[in-house]
C-alpha cells in the first residue's frame, strides 16, 4: 500500500495534466472516429479496453522490467526495456508518441526527482544510445521517488485510458457523465492485468489488436487530424 506522499507522487504522474504532452495525442482513437469504428459509448469503451490491454502486455511488461532494474542500478537492462518498447510500436506515430511524451518525462524527472539514473538515461537519449520511451521513463521516475512496480503501472495504465477518454470528449458526442463511467469501469480491469505481467520477462511482451493499429497507420495520411496520433 502506498502511503499518503506517494500516493500524492504516484496522483501527480499519473494526472492527464502532466506537462509531457498527452493532451496532443488519442492513441488512434481519431482515426476510429472518422472511420466509424467508435460511435457512441459501447463502441469507445471496447477501444480503449483494448488499448489498456495492448499497453499491459507491452509497455507494462517493459515498465515493470525497467522499475525492476533500475532497483538494481541496472541501465544496460533499463535500454534493453526501452528499446523493446520502442520497437514493438508498429506504427510510425506511435513511436513518436512514446519518445516524445517519454523524452519531456525524462527532462521533467531529472529536475524534480534527480536520480543518478534519470540523469544517465536522458544522457543516453541525448547521445543516441536509447529512443527514451514513456514506459522507462516512467519506471524510473516512479522507482527514484519509492513507488512500487504496481502503483507505477497503475499509473502508466490510467494514463492510457485517461488519455483517451479526454480525446474522446473532443471528437465525439459523449458526455463526460459517460466517460467517468468508461473510466471507472477500465480501471477496474488494472488489478487482473497487472497480475497476469507483474513477473513478465521482456520476451513475453505480446499483442493482438489489428484494428487499433491499422487505425494508427490511417491517421499518419489523414488530411484533417486535431491530434498528432
Amino acid at each position: 500500500m502506498c502511503g499518503v506522499t506517494e500516493l500524492l507522487r504516484v496522483l501527480q504522474f499519473a494526472d492527464s495534466a502532466l506537462p509531457v504532452g498527452a493532451f496532443s495525442f488519442s492513441n488512434g482513437l481519431e482515426s476510429a472516429v472518422q472511420n466509424g469504428i467508435v460511435h457512441d459509448h459501447d463502441s469507445l469503451k471496447e477501444m480503449v479496453l483494448t488499448a489498456t490491454r495492448q499497453a499491459a502486455t507491452l509497455d507494462g511488461i517493459a515498465l515493470l522490467v525497467a522499475h525492476r532494474a533500475a532497483l538494481n542500478a541496472d541501465m544496460d537492462t533499463i535500454i534493453a526495456a526501452d528499446q523493446a518498447a520502442y520497437q514493438r510500436k508498429l506504427s510510425e506515430e506511435m513511436r513518436t508518441m512514446t519518445v516524445r511524451m517519454g523524452r519531456k518525462l525524462g527532462e521533467l524527472g531529472e529536475h524534480v526527482v534527480r536520480t543518478t539514473l534519470l540523469a544517465e538515461w536522458v544522457g543516453a537519449i541525448k547521445s543516441g544510445a536509447t529512443p527514451g520511451t514513456f514506459p522507462i521513463g516512467l519506471a524510473l521516475v516512479t522507482s527514484g521517488l519509492g513507488i512500487d512496480a504496481g502503483a507505477a503501472f497503475a499509473a502508466q495504465q490510467y494514463g492510457v485510458a485517461s488519455m483517451m477518454l479526454g480525446a474522446a470528449l473532443r471528437l465525439m458526442r459523449i458526455s463526460f457523465l459517460e466517460t467517468q463511467s468508461i473510466l471507472m469501469e477500465v480501471n477496474g480491469t488494472a488489478e487482473d492485468m497487472y497480475q497476469r505481467v507483474r513477473t513478465d520477462a521482456l520476451d513475453d511482451m505480446r499483442s493482438f489488436a489489428p484494428l487499433a493499429d491499422i487505425m494508427a497507420a490511417v491517421h499518419v495520411k489523414a488530411h484533417v487530424r486535431m491530434f498528432m496520433n
